[in-house]
């Protein structure tokens, strides 16, 4: 069975995408950051291109996960 992703955040910054995956992962939801490969950081930060990205049957409880920790900051 093929696994399907979802992308629940966009970072122009990796090092908030890995921040951001790490605290799902310590949440139970396996959690993975796509679009690093740019050598050009400028490039990420135009476009957002780093994102993160759980299992779709992980995707509403990161989302809510994700909608309680910016209620907390």
């Amino acid at each position: 069975m093929k696994e399907e992703f979802k992308t629940v955040a966009r970072f122009s910054d990796p090092l908030i995408a890995e921040i951001t995956a790490g605290m799902l992962r310590d949440n139970d939801i396996p959690a993975q950051v796509f679009g690093q490969t740019s050598s050009y950081p400028s490039i990420n930060a135009a476009i957002n291109s780093v994102e993160v990205k759980v299992n779709a049957e992980d995707y509403d409880k990161a989302l809510a996960l994700l909608a309680e920790s910016e209620k907390e900051n």
